[in-house]
């Protein structure tokens, strides 16, 4: 298995960061210093370490909801900040799918099964992101229809979306795509300004009651069908 499908799998990062671990001197195979990213390892002979610790490619998937507080940042690691980790009392390491920057809140999965990252994550899976947005201005509903058409935000055009009205300044959007910080900008391209904005469904998964800071793990249900829509 090449290196960084390995790394992946194993749920330490996904298949590009493996790149940047491996140059920057992160892994070692066999008590040496790995540094080349075409290197085949034996998943059942070869002892892969990162940053001195060993991994390997774990049997026990872990699947978690979070619904994430404004205030807190989408990052394993970050020195001085509010990290999601800090909310989630587990041994085992699971790691973010996919961002919610840190003025919005909901709901985020993290795993340690990192053959989910990418399939949740890239839009040409067309996996269903829903969002409630609050708004400081009322919203027109040609403004509405705008964004649900397509946006061009830097010279690229969004992909349609799925919005319906909640009130005078709040409305439900359900995207395909996550470009950064895609939603601000949209309602910005329109003249208004995002106040409040909560993802609460990604695929099959919903937020449901869970509350602010508060998570649990995936049902034997939402499990089986978010895999089965993967095709895993």
């Amino acid at each position: 298995m090449r290196i960084q499908k390995f790394l992946s799998h194993a749920g330490v990062c996904s298949r590009r960061e493996g790149e940047k671990y491996i140059k920057n001197g992160f892994i070692t195979l066999n008590g040496e210093k790995l540094l080349n990213p075409a290197t085949n390892i034996d998943t059942d002979n070869d002892i892969v370490c990162v940053k001195g610790v060993h991994v390997n490619i774990n049997e026990k998937f872990l699947y978690v909801v979070l619904n994430k507080p404004t205030g807190y940042v989408t990052t394993c690691k970050q020195a001085g900040k509010k990290i999601i980790l800090d909310l989630i009392d587990l041994k085992e390491r699971v790691y973010p799918v996919g961002r919610l920057d840190k003025n919005s809140s909901g709901l985020i999965i993290l795993t340690n099964d990192g053959r989910i990252h990418h399939r949740l994550s890239h839009p040409s899976f067309d996996h269903e992101k829903e969002y409630v947005v609050t708004v400081l201005r009322p919203i027109s509903d040609r403004n509405l229809k705008k964004m649900a058409s397509g946006i061009v935000l830097s010279e690229i055009k969004t992909r349609k979306a799925k919005i319906k009205r909640l009130g005078e300044s709040s409305f439900n959007i359900i995207l395909k795509e996550g470009k950064k910080r895609q939603i601000r900008r949209m309602v910005k391209s329109v003249g208004n300004k995002v106040d409040e904005l909560t993802r609460i469904r990604v695929a099959n998964i919903k937020i449901q009651n869970l509350k602010p800071g508060m998570w649990r793990f995936f049902n034997k249900f939402e499990q089986k069908n978010l895999l089965d829509q993967l095709g895993l």
